[in-house]
């Protein structure tokens, strides 16, 4: 039935932070960025695959009403909204010094793993995010 999976979506608390964050300093590239009046609607992919977009969603209206907006952000502040994102990378430990250097706080140092080598760090809003380079 289904082909491609081509959005994720997770929250950010604040767009214009977000994109200094995922385009600034994690180098993804921008693919859409529309204001459509109830929202804005801020994707980003990585360069070259506007195929798989993640949605940087700032909690409110269509989707919630003010209170439920303001709960979400709470939990958002707190790491509890289970926002995941996994990126592969050629080289986890080079791309960890890179992104060490640019002012990236991690959580977890490159560290092997069965499947390869992995580290992980939170962007500013407490979401998750791992990159991996697989075994092979």
């Amino acid at each position: 039935m289904f082909n491609a999976i081509t959005h994720s979506q997770i929250y950010v608390l604040d767009q214009d932070e977000a994109l200094d964050f995922y385009v600034g300093k994690l180098g993804l590239e921008v693919n859409t960025d529309a204001d459509l009046g109830f929202m804005r609607w801020l994707t980003v992919n990585v360069p070259g695959e506007p195929g798989r977009q993640i949605l940087l969603e700032k909690p409110g209206a269509p989707a919630m009403s003010e209170e439920t907006a303001q709960q979400v952000r709470e939990l958002v502040t707190k790491g509890a909204m289970g926002g995941w994102v996994i990126f592969t990378t050629e080289d986890c430990r080079k791309t960890y010094e890179t992104l060490l250097a640019k002012g990236v706080e991690f959580t977890e140092e490159p560290t092997e793993r069965p499947y390869g080598v992995d580290c992980g760090l939170r962007d500013p809003f407490g979401n998750r995010i791992r990159f991996t380079q697989p075994k092979g």
